[in-house]
């Protein structure tokens, strides 16, 4: 069968859980893309994400991407495609329209062009004229236009594959089911289900966190309620395979039904318990989902209510933006966190909150956290391990993922807000003039106040802050209320929200803590760096996908880059290949172990808009060493005119055939790079292992130069320098 190139949906931010669910569903070359996912696979595969995905809006089959500077082109591009192929006879279709560009600004205009020439060609081809249905077309077509490019494709999903056909009500304000499961997934709930843990909503509403809830508990198919999708009206619809993927949906359903764990639902209002029992019966979960109308003060009383073991207790409270009030909604969750503390303890729970803040009222210490979008509005799941040892104190503050207690008034620190202030105003102009989004505000200048504070710009101003950890010595309370004092002045200062402060303790790294994530909300956004447009992470890593004292080591590259061959060993992210790209390197190769990484690379060239994998720009996961040590034994060796050698100071992944130390092994490093050097070429080794001594009279011969001092910019101009950096020619 053949094969195509699909892409799948979402809300911003269900990225990463949408790119796992599809290689779980079978799709091949699974990519994260901005609101959605690219796949490869079959029609059968794409059938089976319509009817399986929990998260995707729609899937999507490309027919055609080109230049669409103005309306003919858009017309032209249309007309070109075969639409025979696509529309049976006597079909009927419509035109989803977004998108916009200089030259076509209404997406009406735009859908009525693709309507005409859909029309035009299928009448010159076949002789008659298709119907046009905005309202129930057999075919749905999509037209997305986006930097002078349009992609047109037809919708396969039809209706948006969130809605399962079980809702008819959604109460006052209605939790999407896709993102529902979102919840559920990033909580764990698959494995919670799988081991008999019951599920608990004590605010349920319409009961879209149960149903969705026993769904997967169940191994239902979500798609399994909806009587029609869009690739039924296509011409290149497979009615024996969508026949068999059903009757395997309906098998699966029979047999998980037997093996749901207990779920419950509660909620004051009895509008919402009436639509909840109504979408549980229409969902077919009548006798496996529990409702009644209960509040969570008279919660405690009921009698049924799991007491002993593991569970789930997952929840959407009022936000206060939307139900009730800010005061009605702090309260609420203040209520929440007692009943977790009292009868919850050894579950996991997640809470979605809109203001961190109202997440502090639960009295608990958050283990992770993911940020999400309910319709408009940017949320934040809260995830607990309701422990005593998570439980806060009203004076404790926050750990990492946890949000800033209530603001108290600045009592002192007034030489931190000081220096902040003096560190702002001399740092902000350079920036700007130099036009970049992300800087070293603040790193450990006071001794008091260990911390070091980097502000990313964006599309909106975020701090990142990690705490040096304190010396034994230093008592563990007064630690705490400085980090605490600080917190505040960052908020009171620098007029950022509590909920753009990430906070990170830094440490040093035992073991393969180094690995470790800290969570999974894939949460990238957009930074510049003079003209490159990278893309990092503030939350789920220790670092965020972006060395920024290697910034004029970047630059340097992009200078030098016009018609040379570039290496980057450890590549990271990707930052400087992509800044070598923009200089017009003729050939980029950037090798590392991580394919993590390597994904994160592709992503930034093609942020900047080159295209990778590809001839011109090569992603290679190896071990960087091995690799160098087999080209180096090569018949036709590879030569690079410019190489970054930019290792980690020790590394023991699990993939390493051995242990990367780089005070032993950074002779052996150099000499393996230097040999793929071009004649007249450039090697930079740069590394930022404190007190590291290069072994001179080892690489006297390659006459190693330093030029650490040329590779910082004055955010980093401090002793001890960040980093140390030498240069060796070809």
């Amino acid at each position: 069968m053949s094969r195509h190139t699909f892409f799948a949906t979402c809300p911003r931010r269900l990225e990463p859980l949408l790119a796992a669910e599809l290689e779980r569903l079978g799709a091949g070359e699974v990519r994260q893309r901005a609101s959605g996912a690219t796949f490869t696979g079959t029609v059968e595969t794409a059938c089976r994400v319509c009817l399986w995905s929990r998260l995707a809006v729609r899937v999507l089959l490309p027919l055609a991407e080109f230049d669409c500077p103005d309306a003919d082109a858009l017309y032209q591009g249309s007309h070109a495609i075969d639409w025979a192929e696509h529309l049976p006879a006597g079909a009927s279709f419509a035109v989803d329209a977004g998108g916009t560009s200089a030259a076509l600004r209404d997406t009406r205009f735009t859908a009525l062009k693709v309507k005409d020439a859909v029309v035009d060609r299928l009448r010159e081809t076949t002789g008659a004229r298709p119907d046009v249905d905005p309202a129930a077309p057999d075919l749905q077509l999509n037209l997305r236009l986006h930097r002078g490019r349009a992609t047109l494709s037809i919708d396969l999903s039809g209706e948006s594959l969130h809605r399962r056909g079980y809702r008819l009500e959604g109460g006052a304000a209605p939790l999407k089911e896709n993102l529902a499961a979102a919840l559920l997934l990033s909580c764990g709930w698959p494995e919670l289900a799988t081991a008999g843990a019951p599920l608990l909503d004590p605010l349920c509403g319409s009961a879209t966190i149960p149903i969705e809830g026993a769904l997967m508990a169940a191994d239902i198919a979500p798609g399994l309620l909806r009587d029609r999708y869009g690739f039924q009206g296509w011409a290149g619809h497979q009615s024996a395979v969508w026949e068999r993927l059903l009757e395997e949906a309906r098998q699966r359903r029979q047999e998980g039904l037997a093996r749901v764990p207990r779920i419950l639902g509660f909620d004051r209002d009895p509008a919402a318990i009436r639509a909840a029992l109504g979408n549980i019966q229409r969902a077919g979960l009548s006798g496996h989902v529990h409702v009644e109308r209960r509040s969570l003060d008279a919660l405690e009383a009921f009698r049924g209510l799991p007491d002993a073991g593991r569970g789930l207790l997952l929840c959407n409270p009022p936000y206060g933006e939307r139900l009730g009030t800010e005061r009605e909604a702090g309260r609420l969750n203040s209520d929440l966190g007692r009943f977790l503390r009292r009868h919850c303890r050894g579950w996991r729970a997640g809470v979605l909150v809109a203001d961190r803040e109202l997440g502090y009222r639960l009295g608990l210490r958050a283990q992770r956290q993911n940020r999400f979008y309910n319709g408009p509005l940017e949320v934040t799941l809260l995830q607990f391990e309701v422990e005593e040892a998570h439980f806060l104190t009203p004076r404790q503050t926050l750990a990492t993922g946890q949000t800033l207690p209530p603001r108290q008034p600045i009592t002192g620190g007034e030489a931190f807000a000081n220096r902040l202030d003096k560190n702002l105003r001399r740092l902000r102009k350079w920036a700007r003039r130099e036009g970049i989004d992300c800087y070293r505000l603040y790193d450990a200048d006071l001794p008091e106040y260990a911390l070091a504070i980097d502000l990313y710009q964006g599309d909106e101003p975020r701090l990142h802050v990690q705490e040096y950890a304190p010396p034994a010595s230093v008592d563990p309370e007064l630690a705490r209320h400085r980090l605490e004092e600080a917190l505040n002045i960052l908020v009171e200062r620098l007029e950022v929200p509590a909920d753009a402060i990430y906070l990170k303790q830094r440490r040093r790294q035992k073991g393969r803590e180094q690995y470790r994530r800290l969570g999974d909300s894939g949460e990238l956004f957009e930074v510049r760096e003079g003209p490159a447009r990278l893309l990092v992470n503030l939350a789920d890593y220790l670092d965020t996908g972006l060395f920024l004292d290697h910034r004029p080591l970047r630059r340097t590259i992009r200078e030098q880059a016009s018609g040379r061959s570039f290496l980057n060993l450890f590549c990271y992210t990707g930052a400087a290949t992509v800044q070598a790209a923009l200089g017009g390197a003729r050939k980029t190769t950037s090798v590392d172990l991580s394919r993590t990484y390597l994904d994160w690379t592709a992503r930034n060239l093609a942020l900047n808009g080159f295209e990778s994998p590809g001839a011109r720009h090569q992603l290679l996961q190896e071990e960087c060493l091995a690799w160098l040590e087999k080209q180096a034994r090569a018949k036709k060796r590879p030569r690079f005119d410019l190489i970054l050698l930019d290792p980690p100071s020790f590394s023991n992944s699990a993939r390493m055939r051995g242990v990367l130390d780089i005070q032993r092994d950074h002779v052996r490093l150099i000499r393996a790079a230097r040999e793929l050097l071009a004649p007249g070429g450039t090697l930079w080794f740069s590394t930022n292992r404190r007190r590291f001594r290069l072994d001179e009279a080892a690489l006297a011969d390659l006459a190693p130069e330093e030029i650490t001092e040329a590779t910082l910019d004055p955010d980093f101009a401090r002793r001890p320098p960040i980093h140390r950096c030498w240069r060796i020619q070809g």
